[in-house]
């Protein structure tokens, strides 16, 4: 049974997302859906799925025509879509956000569930809360609930970020044995090297219209080109010479829903950039919220420039993994957004002059956009630019957890870039990724946890992802599992 799309059509008020979209995939394939951010990927996997409704052409699900914006039409016609952030409950246990909207039988779910999850390789967790479980667990508990309802087309949006090695590797394994049963696999991803592992042929996306489309294997320089209409070169990380130690951490244990860490003692460097490496929830993001001020240590200290985080709030600026959960407002425009963090304590607003400013920071950080624009309608990508657009340029101490979570390649290197110019202009640097050459290229130094402890810190001009994925596992370097 083959998924179709004639002419697709979709727009945001002036921004076209996508345009005259025709695409055939054949069933028992894994199709990549490549693009940079905003190029129109997510947009075209919900109207596939249902979730928004195009304004012109029609997608067909073996050959019937599905309503329009009708998530419970593609859901029947076998049309499944894990998003790039599981949609879960998080107090509820995985099984009662599986039972959500179903009319299957609950005594007997818990194990059909369970035997879906077998026959991936994953391991079902019934009476677990989803806010307990990593993204890659809930992701892959949302893969058995699809399949648990009987999905052929499943569609996967930017699946990778913030997993696992070895739940990458489960993933994939996963995927193949579906292709292989017949079912249809839409796979959306910027990580080109991902694509060209795991796909059988690739659609690009560029300005919401369809770029080119080919079997794979094909030359990566091909597909970038596709993707940008030009090839990007790599830039080279800028070497800053580190000052005077700036972040102080001593002795620090923190606490929160339930999970601990520490005690750590790190010194961190004016203009250094330290990566945070380990597996979810080993305390990086603990780390990160103690020297943002938002998490009060259990015991030992944190300092910048020799006070508490909480009382040097105006120079430290914390970025979120989370950007419409916990970085930005919905339904609150690009303007609103910078004007929230302005320097200006007036009690009144010149909107004319706001949106003004907003246009000119628009400019600056290439942000898709007007100053109308609301933050929950950009793209990941430009999410992030505004994020960093809303750091005071006086900002003296930047954290950041996943700051590429989900970007395409000329995002990423944007990104790189930004922050290069504040650790030169005097900033430093603290993020965590899941991405070991990301942390391997961007760092000067990367602290290392496991299960709540800082196990190293190594130089990233020796550091190799090997080392770093033994220390991840608390394995000494060269040490089998």
């Amino acid at each position: 049974m083959n998924l179709e799309l004639r002419h697709i059509e979709k727009r945001f008020g002036p921004t076209v997302a996508n345009r005259d979209i025709s695409l055939l995939v054949e069933s028992g394939s894994i199709h990549a859906v490549l693009g940079e951010n905003g190029a129109g990927k997510s947009t075209l996997m919900k109207i596939i799925s249902g979730f928004i409704a195009p304004d012109a052409g029609e997608v067909l699900m073996g050959g019937d025509r599905l309503p329009p914006g009708s998530p419970h039409h593609s859901a029947a016609a076998g049309i499944g879509m894990l998003h790039q952030d599981p949609l879960v409950f998080l107090p509820m246990t995985m099984l009662d956000n599986a039972m959500l909207g179903s009319d299957r039988n609950t005594r007997t779910a818990a194990e059909e569930l369970a035997d879906v999850a077998d026959r991936l390789g994953f391991h079902f967790r019934p009476d677990v809360p989803a806010g307990r479980l990593s993204v890659g667990a809930r992701q892959q508990h949302e893969m058995i609930r699809l399949l648990w309802l009987g999905v052929r087309v499943l569609i996967l949006d930017e699946p990778t970020t913030g997993i696992t090695e070895a739940q990458r590797e489960q993933l994939f394994a996963a995927l193949r044995t579906l292709a292989g049963e017949g079912l249809i696999v839409l796979f959306v991803s910027h990580k080109l090297e991902e694509v060209a592992e795991l796909c059988d042929r690739v659609t690009v996306l560029r300005h919401g219209l369809v770029a080119g489309e080919t079997e794979l294997p094909t030359p990566p320089l091909r597909l970038v080109e596709m993707m940008f209409g030009r090839s990007v070169e790599p830039v080279a990380r800028k070497r800053i010479p580190p000052g005077e130690v700036v972040l102080d951490i001593d002795r620090l244990e923190m606490a929160e829903a339930g999970v601990g860490a520490g005690p750590i003692s790190i010194g961190v460097r004016r203009g250094e950039a330290l990566g945070l490496a380990g597996l979810e929830g080993s305390g990086q993001r603990l780390l990160l919220r103690a020297c943002a001020g938002r998490l009060r240590p259990a015991s030992g200290r944190v300092l910048f420039e020799g006070a508490d985080p909480v009382t040097r709030s105006d120079k430290i600026h914390y970025v979120p993994a989370g950007r419409l959960e916990e970085g930005l407002i919905p339904g609150l425009t690009v303007t609103e957004h910078l004007e929230l963090t302005a320097p200006d304590d007036s009690f009144t607003i010149d909107w004319g002059e706001a949106e003004e400013r907003a246009g000119s920071v628009i400019a600056a950080y290439q942000i898709s956009g007007t100053p109308e624009t609301l933050a929950d309608v950009l793209s990941g990508g430009n999410q992030q630019r505004l994020m960093l657009a809303m750091a005071p340029d006086n900002a003296r101490l930047l954290l950041l957890e996943q700051p590429t979570r989900g970007l395409d390649l000329e995002s990423a290197r944007w990104v790189w870039s930004e922050l290069d110019r504040r650790r030169s202009a005097g900033a430093t640097v603290v993020f965590t990724s899941s991405d070991l050459d990301e942390l391997v290229a961007q760092s000067d130094r990367i602290a290392v946890f496991f299960a709540g402890e800082v196990v190293g810190v190594v130089e990233s001009s020796t550091a190799t992802t090997s080392e770093l994925g033994h220390l991840i596992g608390g394995l000494a370097p060269g040490v089998s599992s």
